[in-house]
This record gives C-alpha cells, sequence and structure tokens, in this order.
C-alpha cells in the first residue's frame, strides 16, 4: 500500500471549503449586479434587496478566510530563483513531461503566481468594496473617486475569476491533488513526482 502523506491540516481543509462556499456565493450574487442578464441570480437569496445586503458580507467573509490561509502559507508561496528556471520550461509542463521541470518544493511557480493574483485582486475588492458600501462608506467619497473603485471592483473580481478557474482546472489536471483538498493525504509516489523538494523534507521530518 502507497505510503501518505499529510500535506494539510483539518483546520486548513475546513478554511479551505469555506473559502471556496464564500466565493462561490459571493460571486453569484456580485454577477447579479454587474450586468442585467445576470440578475436572475438574486432569486437565490432572497431577490435583489437581500442579495445586496449579503454581497458584501460574503465578500468580508471569503476576504477573512483567506487572510487565515495567507498567514499560513504566504512563506511557502515566495518567488525565488527555481520559480524563474521553473517557469521557463512551462511548455514542457503543458505537454505532460514532468521529468524535465525542474524540483520544486511545496508549490511550483504556477500555483505561486495564482496565490498571489487571488491575494492582490482580493485586496483591491475589499478596499474598493467598502469604499462604495451603502449607505456606509460610500457618502464619504466623491463620485469619480467611487466610479474608479466600482471599475477597479469588476476587474479584480474578473482577476479572482479566471485564477479560481485555473486553480481548479490545475487541480482536476493533476492526479492526486484533490485529495489533498479533500482528505488532507497525498501518495509518497505523487509527492515525488510533482513536488519532490516538499517530499525530502517532509521525509527528512518524519
Amino acid at each position: 500500500m502507497a505510503r501518505m502523506l499529510q500535506r494539510y491540516s483539518d483546520s486548513e481543509r475546513m478554511n479551505h471549503w469555506f473559502i471556496a462556499l464564500t466565493f462561490v456565493l459571493a460571486g453569484l450574487s456580485g454577477l447579479a449586479f454587474f450586468h442585467p442578464a445576470f440578475f436572475f441570480f438574486v432569486n437565490l437569496f432572497g431577490g435583489g434587496s437581500w442579495a445586496r445586503i449579503l454581497h458584501p458580507l460574503l465578500g468580508l467573509l471569503m476576504v477573512a478566510g483567506f487572510a487565515l490561509l495567507f498567514a499560513k502559507l504566504w512563506r511557502d508561496n515566495l518567488i525565488n530563483a527555481a520559480d524563474h528556471e521553473w517557469r521557463k520550461k512551462m511548455g514542457e509542463m503543458l505537454r505532460g513531461n514532468k521529468a524535465a521541470m525542474p524540483p520544486v518544493g511545496k508549490y511550483n511557480f504556477g500555483q505561486k503566481v495564482t496565490f498571489w493574483a487571488m491575494a492582490i485582486s482580493l485586496a483591491v475588492l475589499l478596499v474598493t468594496g467598502v469604499m462604495f458600501w451603502r449607505p456606509w462608506f460610500a457618502p464619504l467619497f466623491p463620485i469619480g473617486l467611487l466610479r474608479v473603485a466600482v471599475l477597479l471592483h469588476s476587474i479584480a473580481a474578473v482577476v479572482l475569476i479566471l485564477s479560481t478557474i485555473m486553480h481548479v482546472y490545475a487541480a482536476i489536471w493533476v492526479k492526486g491533488t484533490l485529495r489533498a483538498m479533500t482528505r488532507g493525504t497525498v501518495t509518497e509516489g505523487w509527492a515525488q513526482v510533482n513536488h519532490p523538494l516538499w517530499h525530502e523534507q517532509v521525509s527528512k521530518g518524519n
């Protein structure tokens, strides 16, 4: 039987799925106000008024959950020289030639870029969302600045959605990855192939 390695704790996995749930709910309620074609999503929240009330609260919960994740993982996602070597050979990765890729630690360059794209977009969403949150904070800012905030909020939302799609696609594409966020463990073979430096670190720790 394959040896299993602990990749995420129970609390980390629960937080991950909490972020995922609030992302879906905040995303659907936000899309309802982004374009009339998506307004029917308000029916999921009890109507337009409730969707308007719940959207910023869901956004705050999502940011709070990600803040906990960020505090735990930001050091592991710092981009280093090895990541630039991995980036240069991304074509090999896309062709499925993992043997040609430089060894990586807990996260590869693509995962790190996705992490920082999410972090930055969420920070922008938080700041801009608070700015035009009516009736609480919007009156504090001039209308011109609020219009810029709405534009930046929309751009950041698109970046977050695209980053999440990339994150989900990669998790499905790399066989064995989903297990890490459902059971918390990965096989030793998976770790050796996809994250050999992390495998070495964990093995020494054991």
